[in-house]
């Protein structure tokens, strides 16, 4: 789906790196694989070919974060699955004194 998004943390020595891998177009989707120590974030068409593909050692990845876009129903008025229809109110609250 576009807005599909995965967040790679490498270490590069001294700092830290932070990549992104986003599904740019709708249709399209973004998955990873982790083979003989190497990570594999790529973006995928729909008919299952790969658009583009980044590649990181895995020894040296810190964090892989994986964003998907919230899914919504009509059934559940526009509110994306799983979502407590007060949970907004409540972290909104949360932080303020």
């Amino acid at each position: 789906m576009k807005g599909d998004r995965v967040e790679i943390v490498v270490d590069a020595g001294d700092t830290t790196r932070t990549y992104e891998v986003v599904a740019s177009r709708a249709g399209r989707r973004v998955e990873t694989a982790v083979r003989r120590g190497v990570v594999e974030v790529s973006e995928v068409t729909r008919s299952g070919t790969v658009v583009r593909t980044a590649r990181f050692m895995a020894n040296r990845v810190l964090a892989l974060v994986e964003q998907p876009v919230p899914r919504e129903t009509e059934q559940e008025g526009g509110r994306p699955l799983g979502e407590d229809p007060g949970s907004r109110a409540r972290v909104s609250t949360q932080g303020s004194t």
